[in-house]
């Protein structure tokens, strides 16, 4: 049985940070894990920006209530759930996903989640587990299951380097110099062309 992984922020959403960044107009916001891989680095990061700027949870998760599913990502996803068990793994959080979940037909989701004081500011994160994608990859693997996956970004190379098929989609021209072992689909009829050879070819 075949089992398809995807990435949610630059693959089936915006990025929320780059979303947040615009609407509040502070640049520094929209630095992601296309520009930084480490993550943990990246998250002290956001947080320390959101306390310098006096910002809560409630700022970010009001720009995700005006968000919206990139153009052809629910029509993608429901094609592919058709076929395949579908599993988004991202490192999102769910007290910013829910919203979007929504518009995109609830699919299982595996992120983290934020830690907040009494005042709703951003504290910390805590982790599901350390390099939760490759690991949940090979979790799938563990139960005899096939993993076909694609992602854009840093953060996911690990994810696509464990599954049996793995493809970019959406990527930055800087990841794909890094990373030339994955194919890069820009659009979804083609990547889910590669998904369904891809299948075909494991059997």
């Amino acid at each position: 049985m075949k089992v398809v992984c995807l990435d949610l922020e630059g693959v089936l959403v915006p990025e929320i940070w780059i979303a947040f960044a615009e609407r509040t107009g502070i640049a520094e916001f929209r630095r992601t894990t296309r520009e930084e891989p480490d993550y943990d680095r990246l998250m002290h990061y956001r947080i320390d920006l959101l306390a310098q700027h006096g910002l809560k949870l409630e700022d970010i998760q009001r720009v995700i209530g005006g968000m919206a599913p990139l153009p052809g990502a629910r029509e993608f996803l429901d094609g592919l759930r058709s076929r395949y068990q579908v599993i988004i793994l991202s490192d999102t959080f769910y007290e910013f996903a829910d919203p979007l979940m929504v518009q995109l037909g609830r699919p299982t989701l595996l992120c983290h989640r934020l830690l907040t004081d009494e005042h709703g500011r951003v504290t910390g994160y805590r982790l599901r587990q350390a390099d939760q994608k490759t690991k949940a990859v090979r979790a799938l693997q563990s139960l005899n299951l096939q993993v076909i996956a694609a992602g854009d970004s840093f953060n996911d190379t690990g994810m696509l380097g464990a599954a049996e098929a793995g493809f970019f989609i959406h990527p930055p021209a800087a990841i794909v110099e890094r990373f030339p072992q994955f194919p890069v689909h820009h659009d979804y009829p083609s990547l889910r062309a590669s998904i369904d050879a891809a299948a075909t070819r494991l059997g």
